[in-house]
C-alpha cells in the first residue's frame, strides 16, 4: 500500500511542471557555448542561428537517428530521454540566444 501511495504522490508532484529550456540547455553549454554561438567541436551548425522548427527537427532527428553527421551518436545520447515538451522548451530557449 505504501508503494502505491508513493507512486501516486510522485505522479502528482511531476504533474504540471513545465519543462525549463534554460535548465535543459546547461548541459549543451560545454560544446555549443553559453550563447549557442559556438560550432560544437568545430563540426556543428551554430544552433542559435537555427529557427525554432529547425531546432526541434534536429533534436527529434538526433533522438531517432535520422539527423546529424559525425556528431549523431554523441547527440543521440544527450537528447534520447527528452520528452516532446522538453525538446520544444529547449528549442525555444535556444532561439532566444540568437537575438
Amino acid at each position: 500500500m505504501r508503494s502505491l501511495v508513493l507512486v501516486v504522490l510522485m505522479a502528482f508532484a511531476s504533474y504540471g511542471v513545465a519543462a525549463d529550456g534554460k535548465q535543459l540547455f546547461q548541459k549543451c553549454i560545454a560544446c555549443h557555448g553559453v550563447d549557442a554561438q559556438k560550432s560544437a567541436l568545430g563540426k556543428s551548425k551554430i544552433i542559435a542561428n537555427m529557427s525554432l522548427e529547425e531546432n526541434i527537427a534536429a533534436l527529434k532527428g538526433y533522438q531517432d537517428g535520422t539527423y546529424g553527421g559525425t556528431m549523431k551518436a554523441l547527440m543521440k545520447g544527450q537528447v534520447s530521454k527528452y520528452t516532446d515538451e522538453e525538446i520544444e522548451a529547449l528549442a525555444k530557449y535556444i532561439t532566444t540566444l540568437g537575438k
